[in-house]
């Protein structure tokens, strides 16, 4: 029986590949195991391995990797402590193949103690580009130390094998996070409201603001820009709080003072769960932030997204995004554009450029069947030569 462990440190990585573990689990040929750490574990994000065992799956173990602060000095150290408790785990469970997605930094120690025990990686959504954070470098360190590659685009697949992967490992298999959607029973408007005690009308939008990573001192000007812009509009607001990048906490005091002040007509969350963010999809007006979502799956609810400043910057996007710098008079005018996408009718023709059918069960046929027997030892894929 192949034991398949999935990593896992934050609520939206989780929920993105909750339906693929699902069907792990439930397959009787294959055992699931679970590592849960960083921001899962931690109050200051609503403890969201809650949010796992809520959903019927056991935690394998969990890797606390804290160290008090959000400047790269902490985050490096917490590195070194997740470190330290991957090596034991990987010990204890020897699983067989490691699934994990994206681009944090706790998944990339996660695939390095792999790589030294030898055990394959399948890594999802590698390929991308965000020039504005570092996580554009972690994925594709993560890439080169993984073995199998589920991209989600036919252009991100073609710049993996560039990398020199072998292109036999490397299949185009478009969103997880889009397949989840199509096999979910989302939340009514009036379930949605009575979950986050607070009433929705036609101006409420959705917002998540995350440090850009290789912008020094950024965060706070930023942040300010974009809550001075949403002040002058009268919308209500609904703030999902950032990840755990160095410079964070700025954000998140930011946040909390300006939904002190406007209570009436704004509300904050360390994380409303992957169900509850995709329901709120539903009703929104626009998404706005630099939240990888509002390039991924908030297209295909045909309602726009305003992707303010570069952490974004360089990957696809659908036709209902709409990019603009972090200051205020910019981001009133993508608002502007984002109303005129509404009048033109331009919206309900949006395709997501991310979407394709069945995605998780053609990665658990590969996850299942798929020879793992020395593919470890990779070979460079060279372009010249083929």
């Amino acid at each position: 029986m192949r034991k398949v462990c999935f990593v896992t440190g934050s609520r939206a990585e989780y929920g993105i590949m909750s339906r693929l573990m699902r069907l792990v689990k439930d397959d009787p040929e294959l055992q699931i195991q679970i590592i849960a750490t960083n921001m899962h574990l931690l109050p200051e994000f609503g403890y969201t391995y809650k949010e796992i065992e809520n959903d019927g799956f056991a935690i394998d173990r969990k890797i606390d990797m804290s160290v008090p602060g959000d400047t790269a000095n902490s985050v490096v150290k917490s590195m070194g402590k997740e470190l330290q408790g991957m090596a034991d785990a990987y010990e204890d469970l020897k699983p067989d193949l490691i699934v994990v997605l994206g681009d944090r930094y706790e998944i990339l120690v996660a695939v390095e103690a792999a790589l030294i025990f030898k055990i394959p990686v399948a890594h999802i959504s590698g390929g991308d580009i965000t020039e504005g954070a570092y996580d554009d470098a972690i994925r594709h360190a993560i890439t080169k130390m993984s073995h199998l590659h589920f991209p989600t685009t036919e252009a991100y697949r073609n710049r993996i094998i560039q990398m020199g992967e072998q292109p036999e490992h490397v299949w185009n298999m478009g969103s997880l996070a889009i397949d989840n959607m199509r096999h979910l029973q989302l939340m009514s408007k009036d379930e949605f409201e009575k979950s986050i005690n607070f009433e929705l009308d036609k101006t409420t939008v959705l917002v998540t603001f995350h440090p850009v990573t290789l912008e020094n001192n950024s965060a706070e000007g930023q942040c300010e820009e974009l809550l001075r812009a949403l002040d002058s509009t009268g919308y209500k607001i609904i703030f999902t709080m950032p990840n755990s990048d160095n410079n964070g906490q700025v954000i998140i005091d930011k946040i909390n003072d300006f939904v002190a002040k406007h209570s009436d007509k704004s509300v904050a969350f360390k994380s409303l769960g992957y169900f509850r963010y995709l329901s709120a999809l539903q009703y929104v007006k626009y998404v706005a932030g630099n939240s990888s979502s509002g390039l991924a799956e908030v297209p295909s609810f045909h309602i726009p997204t305003i992707n303010i400043g570069d952490r974004q910057k360089g990957r696809l996007r659908s036709k209902s995004v709409i990019d603009c710098a972090p200051n205020r008079e910019e981001i009133l005018e993508a608002f502007k554009k984002a109303d005129e996408m509404y009048i033109h009718g331009t919206l309900k023709d949006v395709r997501n450029i991310y979407e394709q059918p069945d995605t998780a069960a053609k990665m658990l046929e590969i996850i299942k069947h798929h020879p793992l027997e020395g593919i470890c030892i990779k070979k460079f894929y060279n372009l010249e030569t083929h």
